[in-house]
């Protein structure tokens, strides 16, 4: 029987060797814009009529509430703008300086295991961490990738949930490189209240989102297969 992460990954058939779109947006993109374009875009991929796409992007200053999100978690709905979506988790933030990468891809074709796919966007996410010597680390009992600070703390760096509709993902996966950490006190984020949140710039890496994007696309490559085709 397989329980580790990193078996199911190894396991799993998430490499396919075809294009996938890559588009990268330039400014604030909306959440509402965001979604309404992921829910199109990833029918028009169910259909066969448009390509998997990456989307890069930060967001304005909100929260979002996963299917798993509890009221009692918000703990300043009046702060920000607060979006309840379909996508699996509890609360997080979104903000300018964390890189957003919304992932439509069509699990129809890599396996149809959603266990391995959670897997391999946290193993996209260490590895491209690696590349900038940050060890970043998945827990089975909670999701999403952690470092380990002083004195046996951890704080988390990266967040993922995901959607899927006629085996078609979307949302994704957000990196904190250098966003408004306080923002976070807003909320309980993916209601763990015991652990802490970093970021990059944090950790003492003067890191730019064009630094990351271009690690994250050569990881992405290497994990899910195929090549990239900027739009």
């Amino acid at each position: 029987m397989v329980n580790s992460r990193d078996e199911i990954a190894k396991n799993a058939k998430i490499y396919v060797n075809e294009a996938v779109d890559c588009m990268i947006s330039d400014g604030l993109v909306a959440f509402d814009v965001a979604e309404a374009f992921m829910h199109e875009r990833a029918a028009r991929i169910a259909s066969g009529k448009a390509n998997e796409l990456i989307w890069f992007l930060e967001h304005e200053s909100l929260y979002t509430a996963g299917t798993s999100a509890e009221s009692k978690d918000l703990l300043t709905p009046d702060r920000f703008p607060v979006f309840h979506t379909g996508r699996g988790g509890e609360y997080t933030y979104h903000g300018p300086g964390q890189r957003v990468v919304y992932v439509m891809l069509d699990l129809s074709k890599r396996g149809r295991d959603v266990r391995a796919f959670v897997a391999a966007l946290e193993a996209w996410i260490i590895d491209s961490l690696f590349v900038f010597n940050v060890v970043g680390e998945r827990r089975e009992d909670r999701v999403g990738v952690w470092v380990k600070r002083d004195a046996g703390k951890e704080d988390k760096i990266a967040a993922l949930g995901i959607r899927l509709r006629k085996w078609v993902s979307f949302h994704g996966i957000s990196i904190n490189v250098e966003p408004e950490l306080e923002h976070f006190s807003g909320i309980v984020p993916c209601g763990i209240s015991q652990h802490g949140v970093t970021s990059l710039v944090d950790l003492g890496l003067p890191v730019t989102m064009t630094d990351l994007d271009g690690v994250l696309k050569d990881k992405f490559t290497s994990i899910f297969g195929g090549e990239l085709n900027l739009v």
